[in-house]
């Protein structure tokens, strides 16, 4: 529990209230308390697939509540609502049971990793006056499937909003709850004043909410992802079966809806608490091209509480560069204040470090023009502190195109905004303070001395590692339920590899065969996957079923689930992530893992991305500076070392393998390969794995541009790059697949 004791000290930092109107926290009188909702008795602690992981014990919100002494007064609609839950889970499974491939059991397995039902229509009767309620909605997805735009998923079922309704209007005090993976569409419930995204935190998910409620703890997160007023308000595409066509360019995002002034349900980096704060910029510097603000954040309410701080830079519109309103380029959260105190807090970046991309000049540029430094706690409240004057263009890095064509113009805007700048500090930039950097792609590479020395056959093992004829999930030898290992020869260790995100996943329960190998007692798929099986199907899956002889020994491994990736960057706090690589660090040890497969960095370019749990933000450089702080914490740690993954623009769970990510070179590098550089810069990660989706057409695994030349020299990574699971090598022989090579 030690672990998980550090983890508590920050989980309400995670949460994020979206509105207030006085109700909450509630008295320590107030034990009576009506629940509703899926997520009551069904509460998610993380998403599915790989993203998962065994621990030792999960209580639901209806479980923390009643141990915290509260009597819930709504158990005839809990136990109503579980029977119409259990009769539609029946017939989603006899649905997928009578689509089952009996010809390729196995790759249906595969193609179901992650099962998913959209929520019911389960139309109760619920209470309609009453002192005290919360709604409780629950949301999850997982790998290799992706969200739906239905009811029950992306959208409230009938009942749902009915309910919520109800008890919003009846109730004296309510809250409606977000147990979810990502943005739900809310519209229509203007009526609800107390709204908390609690997201999903691991194994005291439930005891958070309760801490919350009651004012044990207060929330403190910020959101990493807009939510917006309805779905149709998000601008991307989200492709078919082949392609994806990244039509919005650089504005994905905050960078869109602040651009063409979206009016937004709740915006990038907005949270609120159960205090409110001032802030005030004190002090601004330009020393070379690193701008530096000093300013004070003081607790002007009645409650503890932590701020977060937001610098954002908007940069000049010109005839070459169509520039986003602006963009974050630092952050940084306050200790916790007390009603009427202060803290001071510095904030610096250099601009070279946020220059555009120029596809034409193959260059990334600073334009000339005026820079607006601003300065908030979120995109759509944000004050200019300081203009800074870059008299010509600046050529920061000279680097060559790599991606190849998307075939298409991108998405563009031209801001309108206008600011008033009285009385805001102006600098001039000395253009001379910046070196420009460049790339040459002919560099030859440093080769250990221990592989020249490898034979032929010894360079191909030491490539795919320890080959196991085993099924996904029984690949390993030496830790049960690990992801495998590299392969052992001459003095070289064996590197055991373990999934995450959401903490190791290994084996909770195995035992030792007669060969000295450990054996996973709980298969390798969640039981969720394996109920789609039929009867008749089992005997020739029967590899996928535990088989535990009599007598043996078992031996338990139970690892710490921390929160989603989306949740923990919601905290905004580097320290907390930090603390979160330390804690996967430490049990890495314990179980003699040496390479964690994650932490992963892609975009939450659409809501409906079913892995987007697993990523940090729609914002690169937050999900850059979180993922750095992982690493860091991980790796601090003797023989314990992180894999970013997926590399690169893995934006889509359906047809993840076949499918074409397509878009320009400038939103690839702004977007997309940011946070990575970023990560790469800061914390120096062991291993980056590739991706499954194509780039313009080509596979990343086989696509030198990005792997050799923007990986390798234009970035300096010089550690591990390995490709995903399953389908290395794989030739897709399928006519119906437009992209054949992998």
């Amino acid at each position: 529990m030690k672990h998980q004791n550090i983890l508590d000290k920050y989980l309400s930092e995670c949460t994020v209230l979206l509105r207030k109107n006085g109700d909450f926290p509630i008295s320590s009188k107030e034990k009576k308390i009506y629940l509703y909702g899926n997520g009551v008795r069904k509460t998610v602690k993380g998403g599915l697939g790989s993203g998962d992981i065994n621990i030792r014990s999960f209580e639901t919100i209806e479980t923390a509540f009643t141990k915290s002494g509260f009597k819930i007064l709504s158990n005839d609609y809990l136990d109503a609502y579980d029977i119409c839950y259990e009769k539609a889970h029946k017939e989603y499974i006899k649905k997928l049971q009578d689509e089952f491939d009996y010809e390729n059991g196995y790759g249906y397995v595969i193609n179901h990793f992650s099962v998913v039902m959209n929520e019911p229509e389960c139309d109760l009767p619920v209470k309609e006056k009453g002192d005290l309620a919360i709604y409780v909605l629950s949301r999850s997805s997982g790998e290799g499937i992706d969200r739906n735009v239905e009811k029950g998923d992306v959208f409230l079922t009938d009942t749902e909003r009915k309910t919520i309704k109800t008890l919003a209007k009846g109730f004296k005090k309510f809250m409606l709850v977000l147990n979810t993976v990502g943005p739900v569409d809310l519209s229509g419930l203007d009526e609800v004043k107390n709204i908390l995204a609690l997201s999903q935190l691991g194994a005291h998910t439930s005891k958070t909410l309760v801490e919350l409620v009651t004012g044990k703890k207060y929330p403190s997160g910020k959101l990493a992802t807009t939510w917006t007023k309805k779905y149709d308000d998000y601008n991307v595409n989200f492709g078919n079966v082949t392609d994806t066509d990244y039509l919005e360019g650089v504005y994905v995002g905050y960078r869109y809806f602040d651009s063409a002034d979206v009016d937004v349900l709740f915006p990038f980096g907005y949270g609120l608490g159960y205090t409110d704060f001032k802030i005030k910029y004190n002090k601004v510097s330009l020393i070379g091209d690193k701008v530096s603000v000093n300013a004070s954040v003081k607790n002007i309410g009645k409650f503890k509480g932590k701020e977060v701080l937001e610098l954002y830079l908007s940069k000049p519109n010109t005839k070459l560069m169509d520039e986003p309103y602006q963009i974050l380029v630092n952050f940084a959260k306050t200790k916790e204040l007390k009603p009427g105190r202060k803290d001071n807090v510095k904030l610096q970046f250099k601009l070279s470090d946020f220059a555009s991309y120029d596809s034409k000049s193959q260059s990334y540029i600073l334009e000339a023009g005026s820079y607006i430094v601003r300065l908030g706690n979120s995109s759509r409240n944000t004050v200019p502190c300081a203009v800074i004057k870059v008299p010509s263009r600046v050529t920061v890095k000279k680097v060559k195109n790599q991606i190849g064509n998307s075939g298409f113009k991108d998405m563009s805007f031209h801001s309108k905004k206008r600011d008033n700048l009285n009385g805001v500090k102006r600098f001039k930039l000395n253009v001379k303070s910046i070196k420009m950097e460049v790339i040459d792609y002919d560099t030859p590479y440093e080769i250990d001395e221990t592989i020249k020395s490898l034979s032929v056959e010894e360079k191909v093992k030491f490539v795919i590692g320890a080959h196991s004829p085993e099924p996904f999930g029984n690949y390993a030898k030496l830790i049960a339920g690990s992801s495998g290992e590299f392969y052992k020869f001459r003095d070289l260790k064996p590197v055991v590899l373990s999934d995450g995100p959401a903490g190791i996943s290994i084996a909770r329960d195995y035992f030792i065969d007669e060969n000295g190998v450990p054996q996973s007692t709980s298969g390798s798929f969640s039981d969720s996957t394996l109920e789609i099986i039929p009867d008749d199907a089992k005997p020739s899956l029967s590899f996928l079923f535990p088989n535990i002889p009599e007598g043996v020994k078992l031996h338990h491994q139970y690892t710490t689930a921390i929160p989603i990736a989306t949740a923990y960057a919601q905290s905004w706090n580097v320290e907390f992530a930090q603390k979160i690589g330390d804690i996967i660090g430490s049990e890495m040890n314990i179980f003699k893992i040496n390479l964690w497969l994650a932490p992963a960095l892609n975009i939450h370019r659409s809501i409906l991305n079913g892995r987007n749990f697993e990523y940090y933000s729609e914002d690169p450089y937050i999900s850059g500076i979180i993922a750095s702080s992982v690493i860091k914490g991980v790796q601090s740690h003797k023989n314990a070392y992180t894999t970013l993954k997926h590399f690169i623009a893995n934006n889509r769970e359906t047809n993840r393998s076949f499918n074409s990510s397509n878009m320009s070179e400038r939103a690839f590098r702004e977007i997309y390969l940011k946070g990575y550089e970023i990560a790469i810069k800061n914390a120096n990660p062991k291993a980056i794995m590739s991706s499954y989706n194509l780039v313009n057409g080509k596979h990343v695994n086989e696509n030198a541009g990005i792997i050799n030349n923007i990986l390798r020299k234009e970035i300096h990574f010089n550690n591990i790059v390995m490709t995903d699971w399953l389908f290395t090598g794989m030739a897709a022989n399928d006519p119906g697949h437009k992209y054949q090579e992998y």
